[in-house]
């Protein structure tokens, strides 16, 4: 078998020496399209819930919200571990689940059973599923330099930076940190209810009934039909404050004679500092599970020089963590000691 083999290889010269090369170029076509990582992802497939309880201590956290959801998740197939977390206000749940398994078919099947108990926990809940990701999927952080305050960085991070990082391919979210989170703010004035015969109950019934969009049937005018449409959507702080409280016969009584109306923040319960020089509002990427972290880190730098052309003067973005150049860092260390050895 091995003489014929040879006789053939020396026979058909061209054609071998055609196959070698095409078996080189394969070769280096794998490898240019090889992901290479500087941390291997040996994680197994994992799906976190991280769910939001204002007010709730991390007692209440357990038995409240995470008891009934543990109780919920257990026995889903492949499922090798359930654990959880309870800190002041949040719920950390995590299922890791059997090496092999499709991560997509165990997020499915946590969201089933999750969607089975939501009825019986407590109102106010919010939050679900985490992105698909790893704890090894941050690949990139940047923070927003320049002249705007610490609430106008935070708004441009959280409405014009992640929409855009998010459609990117391979890019899992964009988690926004630091600064400040714009609210609009009602105080009411428990003097002026009580005068005008006004609780809590009727301010909180008029904002929430009064900061919506809704239809209001059709004009039929001969051949045409016009839509009629009530907007009654917020925009600024003064439309708030003219909502009216109450009406009927006799000046009606609007939030603003009731209640001061202004800007406000949400509540913070820690911040990003910055080489010890003060606050700052940062970006972190976080890749998909498998994904190559050199290639999304390359789309993402692509599409934060894009956004950097928009931005207000004197406003920059600044990485500080990439791991593309991590990679080329230790691919580089690996490949000078492998040439070093052979030769």
């Amino acid at each position: 078998m091995l003489e014929r083999l040879i006789a053939f290889a020396l026979t058909q010269r061209m054609l071998v020496v055609l196959a070698a090369v095409g078996l080189a170029a394969g070769g280096i076509w794998a490898f240019s399209g090889l992901p290479v990582d500087a941390f291997p992802d040996v994680s197994p497939t994992q799906v976190k819930l991280i769910l939001k309880a204002p007010g709730m201590t991390p007692a209440e956290v357990e038995s409240r919200v995470i008891a009934p959801v543990e109780q919920e998740l257990l026995g889903i197939p492949r499922q090798s571990i359930l654990r959880s977390t309870a800190k002041y206000g949040i719920a950390d749940i995590t299922l890791d689940f059997a090496e092999g398994t499709d991560p997509y078919w165990a997020r499915q099947q946590v969201s089933e059973r999750y969607a089975g108990v939501t009825a019986d926990l407590p109102a106010g809940l919010s939050g679900g599923l985490a992105p698909v990701t790893t704890p090894l999927g941050d690949v990139f952080m940047f923070t927003v330099e320049g002249p705007l305050s610490l609430a106008e960085k935070r708004t441009l991070v959280d409405w014009v930076i992640r929409p855009r990082l998010r459609v990117l391919q391979g890019v899992a979210d964009l988690n926004a940190l630091g600064g400040f989170v714009r609210t609009y703010e009602v105080e009411a004035d428990p003097v002026k209810l009580a005068n005008r015969k006004l609780g809590l109950g009727d301010l909180l019934t008029a904002l929430r009934q009064n900061i919506g969009s809704d239809g209001a049937g059709r004009v039929i005018s001969g051949e045409e039909s016009l839509p009629i449409r009530i907007d009654a959507s917020v925009r600024s702080p003064e439309d708030l404050a003219t909502i009216a409280v109450r009406g009927g016969p006799g000046a009606p009584v609007r939030v603003a004679d009731v209640a001061e109306v202004r800007l406000g923040t949400l509540t913070r319960y820690g911040a990003v500092t910055q080489d010890g020089k003060g606050e700052a509002v940062e970006g972190l990427v976080l890749a998909l599970k498998g994904a190559n972290a050199r290639e999304v880190v390359g789309r993402i730098k692509k599409e934060l020089a894009d956004i950097q052309r928009t931005l207000p003067a004197g406003t920059t973005l600044q990485a500080f963590y990439d791991r593309a150049s991590l990679v080329d860092r230790a691919v580089g260390s690996v490949s000078k000691a492998l040439i070093e050895a052979a030769v």
